[in-house]
């Protein structure tokens, strides 16, 4: 476990972000893509933004998940520096469309909403064969977000651990026992009584629980001025009690994009490192 409260590392960050994460020398090329959902019979829209300088090596491939009432295009929108960001870390970074508010699970009690296959299985699929892909979940893949797209990038790895190497979180809504019947939850995992396993089975601690022995590289980023910034706090502390090996950082910031398009350049450097080492 590395919790990041040196002031010097965070200089050190900041210098690197400055230098690389906002240099508009090379462009990265973005597409918006269809991808078919054999399990939720329709199209959906995901952006593909991938590096420009080499027409022939093979990049590995960061999933950017969005929060609650987002859409495939708001990280793009808000944080336009990705595109930087996929070029000077050498990286493909794709942004799903999760709907107005899938959580990413493959909903118990609506067909409509499989969100945990469509971008576990099948968008992971469709990247791999139509870009030049490091097509190795160990080696080539991790997947992160914010809010319910933080729960979501932490549900997907833990769930399929032969699909990403890595992942991370930024002001994750990671207790499902909590939210409930907020936010379209109960929408998506039914009644809170009758199907309250679902609730604590896949809240993120539970997850942990069940898998200690996973050693899969994971970074958590919440400011400590977020309403939600207890579950992060949470998790973390889950994970240091079961001794699993992960990055936490917490600094001032509330539930934002202020934060989160600070968050993700940290995390970009966090799985550009784990690329590289692999």
């Amino acid at each position: 476990m590395r919790y990041i409260r040196n002031f010097i590392w965070i200089i050190i960050l900041e210098i690197f972000i400055s230098s690389c994460g906002r240099n508009e020398t090379h462009a990265a090329i973005v597409d918006t893509v269809l991808v078919k959902s054999s399990v939720m019979h329709k199209d959906i829209k995901n952006v593909v933004i991938y590096p420009d300088t080499n027409k022939t090596r093979h990049y590995p491939v960061l999933y950017l998940l969005h929060g609650y009432g987002g859409n495939y295009a708001v990280w793009l929108k808000r944080v336009p520096f990705l595109k930087t960001l996929a070029e000077n870390n050498q990286m493909i970074i794709v942004c799903p469309d999760g709907a107005f508010s899938s959580w990413y699970v493959d909903s118990p009690v609506d067909s409509t909403m499989q969100y945990e296959t469509y971008i576990s299985k099948e968008l992971t699929d469709y990247i791999d064969q139509h870009y030049p892909t490091i097509a190795d979940g160990n080696k080539g893949r991790a997947i992160t977000g914010y809010s319910m797209g933080g729960f979501g990038a932490m549900f997907l790895a833990l769930r399929h651990p032969d699909i990403y190497g890595a992942c991370g979180s930024m002001s994750g809504a990671l207790n499902l026992t909590y939210i409930k019947q907020e936010y379209d939850l109960h929408k998506r995992l039914g009644d809170t009584l009758k199907n309250a396993g679902y609730y604590n089975d896949w809240s993120i601690v539970s997850l942990l629980d069940k898998n200690p022995a996973i050693k899969m590289p994971m970074i958590m980023d919440c400011g400590t001025e977020d309403f939600i910034y207890g579950m992060s706090k949470q998790a973390h502390e889950k994970m240091a009690e079961l001794k699993i090996p992960h990055d936490y950082i917490e600094r001032p910031g509330k539930h934002d994009w202020k934060y989160w398009s600070n968050a993700v350049q940290y995390e970009a450097l966090f799985f550009r490192n784990f690329f590289e080492k692999k």
